[in-house]
């Protein structure tokens, strides 16, 4: 990629590598927002278009939910190229999420660990950033609980989401499926599936007739899950009739970088080594749903090559989260330039 702006934020990699990860990541968003005028515009041919979700997406590649959680750099996150922004994950209320230190790189792998907790703003700033964003591209918003709602209560906390992100979102995502809140992963069971999903169908009926459009309800799967809980888990996104899925959350399973961590560095495992899990969850998926429910491709999208591979396992659509963080803008080209050559 060229430009004055991408040769800065190129400069700027290796310094922010040498801080704390999350410290890096808020100078590196607040650094993206003022160089935003520098940045080039990304041309796509027109065979990259996606449609997808009822959609039109410039292209396949997009970035996952937990890069921007409040809707802060939505403008300066645009315009590196991404066809599309998924936003969150947003609580009802905000929350600070867990204590410091709570990410954690493993560079010689790209690779992070991360143990957030849902920290947000809460879903009205949100939605205000939103409502005054110019972005042309999909905006998806990931929506959560509370950490200290009851997970029996949870639905409550995706309703009250849905409804103040309905009018703003292209799609909204419901995160239910990390492993960093307490008990939220029994959500991905058939009861909770159906207690979460049967309180927010019912609602969009509403929301639609009242916002004059439907927005697509994906859920967003854990890596983690056996090939029984998959296939269970399929089965319920068909009986369900959910628009779509998202595959996958960050990894509690810390055995893939084959050697023991320091202590406290425990959390959500991303980037390279979850490429293998995501692929096969991916795969199964598209076996069990068959090929009219979309499925959008996320972990361990570190290269061109492992992009092709998740699309090759199933995916309609892509999304970066770890790769970026390590390689930046560049990756962003190299992908849509690669998905664009034959392999």
């Amino acid at each position: 990629m060229k430009g004055r702006g991408a040769a800065i934020a190129r400069a700027a990699l290796p310094i922010l590598t040498r801080l704390d990860p999350e410290v890096a990541h808020d100078l590196g968003l607040t650094g993206l927002k003022w160089m935003r005028p520098l940045w080039p515009t990304m041309a796509c041919t027109e065979e990259l278009k996606v449609g997808c979700l009822g959609l039109q997406f410039a292209h396949p590649l997009g970035l996952a939910a937990g890069f921007d959680k409040n809707g802060d750099y939505l403008d300066a996150l645009g315009a590196l190229g991404f066809s599309h922004v998924e936003l969150g994950t947003v609580t009802p209320r905000p929350q600070l999420g867990n204590p410091k230190p709570r990410m954690f790189r493993i560079p010689g792998r790209l690779a992070l660990i991360n143990r957030m907790g849902f920290n947000n703003k809460g879903v009205d700033h949100l939605v205000a950033q939103v409502s005054r964003s110019d972005y042309r591209g999909i905006r998806g918003i990931s929506i959560g609980k509370n950490f200290d709602t009851p997970i029996e209560s949870a639905q409550d906390d995706y309703l009250a989401c849905l409804r103040k992100v309905y009018a703003h979102a292209d799609y909204v995502a419901v995160n239910v499926s990390s492993p960093n809140t307490a008990r939220l992963r029994e959500l991905q069971d058939r009861n909770g599936l159906h207690r979460i999903f049967g309180t927010l169908l019912d609602e969009r009926h509403s929301l639609e007739a009242r916002h004059g459009k439907r927005v697509p309800l994906l859920v967003k799967i854990a890596p983690d899950l056996t090939a029984e809980q998959i296939s269970e888990f399929a089965q319920q996104v068909l009986a369900l009739q959910l628009d779509g899925v998202i595959a996958t959350n960050t990894s509690s399973d810390l055995n893939a970088l084959g050697k023991p961590l320091p202590a406290g560095q425990h959390g959500g495992l991303s980037g390279e080594p979850l490429h293998r899990l995501s692929v096969t969850v991916i795969a199964q998926l598209r076996a069990e749903l068959g090929p009219a429910v979309p499925i959008i491709g996320v972990g361990g999208i570190v290269s061109a090559q492992r992009a092709r591979e998740t699309m090759r396992a199933g995916a309609n659509l892509l999304q970066l989260y770890t790769g970026f963080a390590y390689r930046g803008a560049d990756l962003i080209a190299e992908i849509v330039t690669g998905l664009s050559t034959p392999s």
